[in-house]
């Protein structure tokens, strides 16, 4: 039989987070972002849950390929627009809309040969400091950009640095607000932090791009959490007990000897480790669910396999052993959810990183 590790991607809870977005922004469209792969997600895995999307959002060509080739016919964003002139064929054979964010994008249109202008959204930089003109230069941009044939309508956008935190993002809305106000076109500002927590950023924006938030996980986690957002986990890593030790106080557990037992304890291995995916960094003490009963980590996370403390399940004489259920992150089949941003937390990291490492090796499949 196959090694018992699966994820499951839940498509109810994609449409769900879709509809929850919408709920916070229901005068914007939605841009349903699908890089790294859907988040780790999948883009074909996820492609059913968010076809209620206006657009998909993305970073590179082939995954634009990969949303057309789904039957998707509305409109596509390249995030980080195109990287060599040549893209812009693809742009054009594809249907594809794509940001602008430096001088050298400017000049491969206007170098390119097309017989449809290119509908184009123009990055500022008001503040994040990665991608986008400074707002001193943003006007001359968007008139070398008017000026071309090539192109068809510019739309605006900006990225929050700080959306999901206590700096907040007016520092930003005011510099985009006072350069753009006056041009024409749409205006795309909000990320899914922005777009929960920031309600005057939403009537700002004509096209909200959630990312996160589509996959259920809280843009801004300890502060809330997706339950708080009102969000369903879109992923569901699970696993099995594949042994059961019993330890007498006193005896070591995994690499380094770095877990001791203080009094007789009952442990399962777990068919689950770091080249699946999960955190090696993860320590002692995170949240694992066994049976749908919440328990721990214990020991080092190995190439494959983990540990966990079936203490609480033997506290409430649950039975369990081999072949028990184990979930890593996600809802287990009792109900229970264990959300990501938890384990991820746990890491020192966030739920995202969690969601992209997951492995080739991990078998998938896609559920309601």
């Amino acid at each position: 039989m196959p090694r018992p590790i699966c994820a499951t991607i839940h498509t109810a809870a994609l449409r769900h987070n879709l509809a929850r977005n919408r709920q916070a922004a229901p005068d914007a469209k939605v841009w349903a972002v699908v890089k790294a792969n859907a988040y780790g997600h999948g883009i074909e895995r996820v492609y059913e849950g968010l076809r209620g999307a206006d657009g998909f959002a993305l970073l590179d060509l082939d995954e634009a390929q990969r949303v057309r080739t789904l039957g998707w016919r509305g409109p596509i964003l390249l995030l980080e627009g195109v990287f060599e002139s040549r893209d812009l064929e693809w742009c054009s054979r594809l249907d594809l809309w794509h940001t602008v964010h430096c001088d050298e994008q400017i000049d491969m249109l206007a170098a390119h040969k097309t017989n449809a202008p290119h509908r184009v959204f123009l990055k500022m930089n008001s503040g994040m400091n990665r991608l986008g003109f400074t707002p001193e230069r943003y006007r001359s941009a968007w008139t070398r950009l008017n000026a071309l044939p090539q192109v068809d309508e510019i739309s605006h956008m900006t990225h929050f640095s700080d959306a999901d935190g206590q700096r907040g993002i007016g520092h930003q809305t005011a510099v985009f607000d006072e350069i753009t106000r006056d041009l024409p076109g749409e205006r795309s500002i909000c990320n899914s932090a922005a777009t929960l927590r920031h309600v005057n950023a939403v009537s700002a924006s004509d096209w909200i791009r959630p990312g996160i938030s589509l996959y259920g996980s809280a843009p801004d986690y300890p502060e809330h959490n997706a339950a708080d957002w009102e969000l369903l986990p879109a992923m569901t890593l699970a696993s099995k007990i594949i042994a059961t030790q019993a330890l007498p106080a006193g005896d070591f557990v995994g690499y380094g000897s770095k877990f001791t037992a203080e009094q007789a304890i009952q442990i399962g291995v777990v068919a689950c480790g770091y080249a699946d995916g999960y955190p090696r960094v993860c320590p002692t003490g995170t949240p694992v669910l066994v049976a749908g009963v919440r328990t721990r980590l214990i020991g080092r996370v190995s190439m494959d396999m983990i540990m966990v403390d079936l203490s609480p399940l033997a506290n409430q004489r649950l039975p369990v052993g081999i072949g028990s259920e184990v979930t890593l992150w996600g809802r287990a089949s009792t109900g229970a959810v264990l959300g990501i941003d938890e384990v991820a937390h746990a890491a020192n990291t966030l739920g995202y990183e969690l969601m992209c490492a997951l492995a080739a090796r991990v078998p998938a499949q896609v559920m309601d």
